[in-house]
Parts: structure tokens; C-alpha cells; sequence
């Protein structure tokens, strides 16, 4: 007889999904249609309107917790609460950036994968097993793959979308394989029983297979998270792409990336559980070398480039370094004698929030400030913005703060989450201490570093006169989406509490007894 309780989790996935579902539809609708009639307005309302009604069906649609949460291939955590409006945020702020780069031939397939990108990052919050993180991870991957390839039409587009293409299949099958051994180890999907499992079969021994499972999930989301060494196709990509689907590159894989790592390692979730490797094996350890190596050499090849994209693609590589940061200081709290006031996840989460505003702005303006005739691809080609276009510029100046880590910006309340994090992170041996505070003094030298090279581009736009006049731009949209970025980026950096309270909440710390008193 079958199981109610089971009938009831399956018939419930759809409701749970039920804002994806709409960002889906309406990409349906726009591939559908848009061959028919072809017009930029047309399809970037109906993808408004799509982005639109899924908001609203995850403001007004009740959902519960699975009645059997070990056989839901979806659960509506907090956690995913979080993820889903930030992808949702994401794309509608990506379909105004959008606007200067679409035209009439390619607007309708732009407008859509957009669409079933952001549903697939908000299906990766959701996923509670690994089939479902694999197929929401896919969904985000193919579109970008056409979004890179609708406008190459030169060598260097091509060279970037055959790149980034060959690479992303090869992670994939990296992340399946890694996948097969936690299947193989612990004989189920689900992301909940597979920690469980892990962390009571090698409470004194680690199995060798489950660190090779490990670092190969590590080593696939590598690749979306641009940690090093799995970064170098980012420059060639973010230099041939363009610029607002660079933009969505930039931010989306990462959210995405980082989302799935704490699933599989089971840092997310309403309870929290103990990393399923002990926090004294190599598996924090070699998460904490990936993330000096990646903030490190990202801010030191971002001090050598003369092309701007490029250098914001190291300075991406960078912030992924400080972004694992939030990562390896999740695992060090399973062992903790005494709950500290943050954890890694929210910090990271937080961050996550900041970086997105930043960098989605950067490009935006970038997009903005180009025209066919003259594009904006050097450092000099800024030269005088200040004068030119002030508004674009200060824009721009106020997301390479927020870049730098400055007061006064959302970056800067990321930073010192991070930062406080590592200083404050327990371990469970004075090694694993001492490495969590030289993490905070390394990651704290490389913002001095990345520093210059923001510092430079800010004194070229203003303390320099142009060698080429900057065009008039009629991309409104984008200049509009960059604007609203850049308030949002001082915003949250002088009142974080909004952020940071949902980020607390999406990833609370885990509950540790109190210690008796002494007699």
C-alpha cells in the first residue's frame, strides 16, 4: 500500500515551486512567440511581468515543510526563502542592465534564457538531493551557454563562448562524478541522510572515497565559483562576452556555486548538521588553502591588467577567495565550545548580497558607457568619465569602494562579517586556530592590494582628461539599473540589518550547550 505521507511530498513540489515554474512558463511563452514578432519593448514586458507574478507567487503561496523531508527533492527552508529573492531581485535588475545589448534579432532568446537561468539558481536553494542540485545547476548553466553565443560575431566572442562551454560540460561531469561516491558511500540522494551518514560512519576515521567525493564537487563548483586553480577561463570570457551577460556570469554561478556547496556539505537547513568529514581532517584544510590561493593570485594578476574587464575578472577571482572564507569558517563551528556571534554562511550570504550589487553595477555602467564606435575595453578609455558623465561614473566609483571594502558600502559590511568570523572562529586545535587567524590577517593584506589597482581606475576617471570623448549612450534602462545598484550599494552599507537579519536567518548557527558551572 502506498504511503499517504509519500503521495502528500510529491503532489507538494509543485506548489513549492511554484514561482520557478512561472519564470519557466513566461520563457516558454517569449521562445515561443519571439519568432513571430521580434520586438525588444514587447518581450522585455512579458519577461517583467513573468518576473513580476513569480514574485508574487513567493510573497502569497503558503508552503510547509515535506511531510517525509527525506524523500522532498525540494523543501522551502529559510535558505532557500533567501536564495529565491535574491535571483529573483537578480532578474529583474539583469533585464533593465539587458537593455543596451539587446536588439531586435536577439531579444526575445536574450530575455528568456535570462529567465530560466534565475529559476535554476532559485531551484539550487531549494534542492534536497543531489539529482535536483544537478538539474537546477544545469538549468542555470545551458542558457548562459546561448547567451554567450546569440551576439559572436567576432573571434574573441566565439573563443569566449567555446570556452566557457567545453569547461562547463567538463565540471559537470567532474560534479557527477564526485556525486557517484557519496552515493556509492552512503546509498541514498538526499543531501540531509548523506551528511548524516557521512558524519556518524567517520566520527574516527574518514573513508579516503568520501575526501575523494569531496574534492571533487569542490573542484566542479570551482569552476562556477572562479577558485583558483579552476579560474582561467574567466578573463578570456569576461573580456570576449558581453557585457550584461558578463554581468549575469558574474554573480549568478557564484550565488549558485556557493549555495550548493553548503547543501552537499550540510551547512544550510533549518538544523544545521556537523560537516560529514570531522572539522580536523584535510577537508577544511584544503578549502582554507583554495581560498588564500584565490584571493591571493586573483588580487595580484588584477594589479597587471590594463583591460578592464579582465581586471574585474581577477578582482571576481579574488572576492571568491573571500567568499570561502564564509565556507571555512562554517566548518569549524560543529566543534565549538561556545556559539560565536557569526557564523560562516550568513557572513558569506551577506556578502553574497553585496558582491551581486557591486559587480552586476560595474558592468552595467561599463555596458552603458559604451557605444559601437567606442567601446569601453581599457582603463584609459574611462579617462575622463568624471567630466563626461558624472552620474556613470560616480555610479561606478561608488561600486569599486564597495569593491575595496570601504565604510559606508554594502562591501564593507561583508568584509568585516568575514572578518570578525575568522578572528572569532573556534577550533578544535591550536593549528586550525591559528590558521583561522592568519586567513583574516592574508584576506586583510590582499583588500589593501586590491585597493590599487580600484584606486586606479577611480583617479582615471576623474583626475585625467579623455583622449577620446566618451559616446552618448541611449541605453536609459541600464543607466537606470546602475544608478539603483549604486543606492542600494550605500544603502545596505550604512543600514546592513535587513541583510544581515534574512542572512541569519537562512543559515542560523548552530545550537551549542552551555557549559556547566563550575563547583
Amino acid at each position: 500500500m502506498t504511503d499517504p505521507a509519500l503521495i502528500s511530498t510529491f503532489k507538494g513540489v509543485f506548489r513549492l515551486a511554484a514561482p520557478e515554474i512561472a519564470l519557466i512558463g513566461t520563457a516558454c511563452v517569449v521562445f515561443l512567440f519571439g519568432c513571430l514578432c521580434n520586438r525588444r519593448w514587447l518581450w522585455f514586458t512579458v519577461s517583467l511581468l513573468g518576473v513580476v507574478l513569480a514574485a508574487v507567487l513567493a510573497g502569497t503561496v503558503k508552503t510547509e515543510m515535506p511531510a517525509v523531508v527525506t524523500a522532498a527533492p525540494l523543501i522551502p527552508d529559510a535558505a532557500a526563502g533567501f536564495v529565491r529573492w535574491v535571483a529573483l531581485v537578480t532578474a529583474f535588475v539583469l533585464l533593465f542592465v539587458a537593455w543596451g545589448e539587446t536588439d531586435r534579432t536577439n531579444a526575445a532568446e536574450y530575455y528568456a534564457c535570462l529567465l530560466v537561468s534565475a529559476a535554476g539558481v532559485s531551484l539550487v536553494g531549494r534542492a534536497n538531493d543531489l539529482v535536483t542540485l544537478f538539474l537546477s545547476l544545469e538549468l542555470l548553466s545551458i542558457p548562459t551557454y546561448v547567451l554567450l553565443y546569440l551576439p559572436a560575431r567576432t573571434k574573441l566572442n566565439q573563443e569566449a563562448a567555446a570556452k566557457y562551454f567545453l569547461l562547463s560540460v567538463l565540471s559537470s561531469a567532474v560534479m557527477l562524478f564526485g556525486f557517484s561516491y557519496l552515493y556509492g558511500l552512503t546509498g541514498s540522494l538526499n543531501l540531509a541522510v548523506i551528511a548524516d551518514a557521512l558524519a556518524k560512519a567517520h566520527a574516527d576515521a574518514v573513508n579516503p572515497m568520501a575526501l575523494v567525493g569531496a574534492v571533487l564537487v569542490l573542484a566542479a563548483v570551482g569552476f562556477r565559483i572562479t577558485a583558483v586553480p579552476f579560474h582561467f577561463y574567466a578573463p578570456d570570457v569576461y573580456e570576449g562576452g558581453p557585457a550584461g551577460v558578463v554581468a549575469q556570469l558574474a554573480f549568478l554561478p557564484k550565488l549558485a556555486g556557493f549555495v550548493a556547496l553548503a547543501r552537499v556539505f550540510g551547512l544550510f537547513g533549518p538544523d544545521p548538521r556537523a560537516l560529514p568529514f570531522d572539522s580536523s581532517t584535510q577537508v577544511p584544510l584544503l578549502l582554507w588553502i583554495v581560498a588564500v590561493l584565490t584571493m591571493t593570485l586573483g588580487n595580484v594578476l588584477a594589479l597587471l591588467q590594463d583591460n578592464v574587464r579582465r581586471m574585474l575578472a581577477y578582482s571576481g577571482v579574488a572576492h571568491g577567495g573571500y567568499m570561502l572564507m564564509g565556507i571555512v569558517i562554517a566548518c569549524s563551528l560543529p566543534d565549538a565550545k561556545a556559539a560565536p556571534g557569526i557564523g560562516g554562511i550568513d557572513a558569506l550570504l551577506v556578502y553574497l548580497v553585496a558582491y551581486g550589487m557591486m559587480t552586476v553595477g560595474a558592468f552595467a555602467v561599463i555596458l552603458y558607457l559604451s557605444t559601437p564606435d567606442r567601446p569601453v575595453e581599457t582603463v584609459d578609455d574611462l579617462a575622463g568619465a568624471g567630466q563626461s558623465h558624472p552620474l556613470s561614473a560616480a555610479a561606478l566609483a561608488v561600486f569599486l569602494f564597495s569593491m575595496i571594502g570601504l565604510p559606508l558600502t554594502a562591501g564593507f559590511a561583508g568584509k568585516l562579517l568575514l572578518f570578525v568570523g575568522a578572528l572569532t572562529a573556534p577550533g578544535d586545535s591550536p593549528a586550525m586556530r591559528n590558521l583561522y587567524l592568519w586567513m583574516a590577517v592574508i584576506a586583510a593584506v590582499n583588500a589593501a592590494v586590491g585597493a590599487y589597482y580600484y584606486l586606479r581606475v577611480v583617479g582615471v576617471m576623474f583626475l585625467r582628461t579623455p583622449l577620446r570623448p566618451l559616446g552618448r549612450s541611449k541605453a536609459v534602462p541600464t543607466f537606470l539599473a546602475a544608478v539603483a545598484l549604486a543606492g542600494g550599494t550605500l544603502f545596505f552599507g550604512v543600514y546592513p540589518e535587513p541583510i544581515r537579519k534574512a542572512a541569519q536567518k537562512a543559515a542560523p548557527v548552530p545550537a551549542v550547550p552551555a557549559k556547566a558551572d563550575a563547583k
